[in-house]
């Protein structure tokens, strides 16, 4: 048996002093002879358990085998049996708690670079030309509406296409691919690499309309007289807010806004597009999640001096990956940890913000989320000077669905509710998945989702049994 190599084939990456202020993608990705060395630490375990954690359950072993092999075509072709959207995923997906975690490597040593492998061997696929189309089901003659396309409407469409039913996505802004454009930079996720899977996504039959709102446009009961099933996944674009005093003055943005202005609008790239970017010489962004940690690096290359991270809870508590974690310490974002904002401040009566006051917290006992809560400490108050500040803690579904479909249930913070195994609603005839049912979440999340939806809505069609 040959000897196991204990760490991960490191992944070349841009340098922090240079890549901080521009928007090429950080990591430049593995070459073949890397590829293969990381994939043959694979130990191709009699039951592998690596395919139990990932969502839309790919075939790990047999991918990573063709890769060790040099096979890197056949590897993507096999992943994509699974997944649709293998080149996106393997950047954004956080594999660290899902299928890595379960590597039987991990138990001593660090897992196989299962992300890596998938990036590149979707990466391999473009380069050379070699996109397999997969072989599609007869026409079942049944039409589905696909409202959204981000992760899981794209998951939701590819997948109903190949079982043969005619399949619509109905996207509201004008490009497709919903929080993959307008709310992943472009260091962590290059936009011509969403177009490039939507387009695949689009070579299986999938029909795509942009500029629709639906609940404005047409209604949900409006599409249901037009197609026999309609699947909502609209995802959590309706940011939440901290609910201080100050939070109405000029340059307080939520991270959506912030985002999407620099993202799908191309904010990054002015004057060559004509959208003007929010710059601030001090950019301080509240929250810990993957969302925050591109909001607060997305600052340092419009141009910010400084950009703070202020959060509540410490380190080990932040739910952002350890790998944007570690970049954005990397790029000089600076962490004010165990910090809490209680009121934002004009001091010069300008109408724009200039300082924030917080309040210092520490660690008490576990809440519902398990980790330790946040509880502020008594005349602690201090302030820090600002010009901009990003509120990133979360964010709620649109209710705009939900208020033009008075019979479809939804929860507290306006998740619609959902059967978790099919994705049905209390709606006939309408399933949803994603960040729609579930609140903010992952991209890999969603997509598992749309591939239970899938079935569901297949053996929907196929039975009309609700």
């Amino acid at each position: 048996m040959p000897k196991i190599v204990p760490t991960k084939t490191p992944m070349p990456e841009q340098d922090p002093a240079i890549r901080k202020r521009n928007y090429f993608e950080v990591p430049l990705g593995y070459t073949p002879e890397q590829a293969m060395e990381e994939a043959k630490r694979c130990l191709q375990c009699k039951k592998p358990d690596c395919i139990n954690g990932c969502p839309v359950e790919i075939n790990i072993p047999g991918f990573l085998a063709l890769v060790a092999e040099g096979r890197f075509i056949e590897a993507a072709h096999l992943v994509k049996q699974a997944n649709a959207l293998p080149a996106v995923t393997g950047r954004v997906c956080p594999q660290e708690e899902q299928c890595e975690a379960r590597c039987a490597l991990s138990k001593k040593f660090e897992s196989v670079g299962i992300g890596r492998l998938e990036r590149f061997v979707a990466d391999w696929e473009a380069a050379h030309g070699e996109t397999e189309v997969p072989p599609i089901a007869p026409s079942s003659g049944k039409r589905v509406a696909v409202v959204g396309s981000g992760p899981a409407g794209i998951t939701v469409a590819a997948d109903l296409a190949l079982m043969g039913h005619y399949v619509k996505m109905f996207e509201a802004l004008h490009e497709p691919g919903g929080v993959l454009v307008y709310g992943i930079p472009e260091f962590r996720l290059p936009k011509a690499i969403v177009a490039r899977e939507v387009n695949y996504v689009c070579s299986l039959g999938v029909e795509l309309e942009t500029d629709v709102v639906i609940g404005s446009t047409y209604t949900v009961n409006e599409l249901l007289k037009e197609y026999d099933a309609v699947f909502l996944g609209t995802g959590a674009g309706l940011p939440w807010f901290l609910g201080i005093p100050g939070e109405n003055l000029n340059g307080v943005y939520s991270s959506n806004e912030y985002l999407t202005r620099a993202n799908l609008m191309r904010a990054y790239d002015f004057p060559r597009y004509d959208t003007p970017p929010i710059r601030g010489n001090r950019v301080i962004t509240v929250g810990g999640g993957n969302v925050a940690m591109d909001s607060a690096r997305t600052a340092l290359r419009l141009g910010a001096k400084q950009s703070i991270i202020v959060y509540r809870r410490s380190r080990a508590e932040m739910p952002a990956r350890l790998e944007e974690i570690h970049h954005a310490e990397q790029e000089g974002v600076e962490f004010q940890l165990l910090r809490n904002p209680v009121a934002l401040l004009s001091t010069d009566n300008s109408g724009w913000v200039r300082e924030m006051e917080c309040i210092r917290m520490e660690l008490g006992e576990p809440d519902a989320s398990g980790r330790r809560r946040p509880v502020p400490v008594k005349d602690s108050n201090f302030r820090i000077p600002t010009d901009i500040v990003v509120i990133s803690i979360g964010q709620s579904p649109n209710p705009l669905i939900p208020k033009t479909t008075p019979d479809l249930q939804v929860a507290k913070g306006g998740v619609i509710v959902v059967n978790p195994e099919t994705g049905k609603t209390s709606k006939r005839g309408v399933f949803a998945g994603g960040d729609v049912a579930t609140g903010g979440a992952t991209v890999i999340l969603a997509m598992g989702a749309g591939k239970l939806a899938a079935r569901a809505i297949d053996t929907y069609l196929k039975t009309g049994e609700w």
